[in-house]
């Protein structure tokens, strides 16, 4: 993958943080992903289609997924609930969004974000093409975005 496909995906994620829960990130050592299995027990999982295709992942920790929530909603919730869940899949899909706004030259959708909760699951990448997991820091825990992506061959006209 190169680094024009990632960087919109880090930018997002760091602006959405921000903007949304006046949370600043600071960002890890990316690396390449060498499993299936999301990072930590809340994961928002969002595909994406058109001149590129993939996958993108948004995986948070238990903490950091209820105070995000709790930051959206006003209160705190005491587990792991519908509304976390919730919270979850619309900060997935505000990553994914604004990071493919940024990417228009590959006129992508989105599908509605799935969102996971556990650690036992395995998440389908593009075939031949290993995710690239960046971690994030935040005053309420780690996160993880993972993107799989990559572009498609074009059709052969005759």
């Amino acid at each position: 993958m190169k680094a024009e496909h990632l960087n919109p995906f880090v930018t997002s994620t760091m602006s959405v943080f921000q903007t949304m829960l006046g949370c600043t990130l600071t960002r890890g050592k990316i690396f390449i992903k060498d499993n299936v299995n999301p990072e930590f027990e809340v994961t928002g999982i969002i595909g994406l289609s058109g001149k590129a295709a993939g996958t993108v992942v948004l995986s948070l920790n238990r903490t950091t997924a209820l105070m995000a929530a709790k930051t959206l909603l006003g209160e705190m919730p005491e587990t792991i609930n519908a509304d976390v869940v919730d919270a979850v899949g619309e900060l997935a899909n505000m990553v994914a969004g604004s990071a493919k706004a940024q990417l228009e030259q590959f006129e992508m959708s989105l599908t509605i974000p799935t969102v996971i909760v556990g650690k036992d699951f395995h998440i389908e990448f593009p075939s031949k093409n290993p995710p690239i997991c960046i971690p994030f820091e935040c005053q309420w825990g780690p996160l993880t975005v993972e993107v799989g992506l990559i572009e498609q061959q074009s059709p052969v006209l005759l």
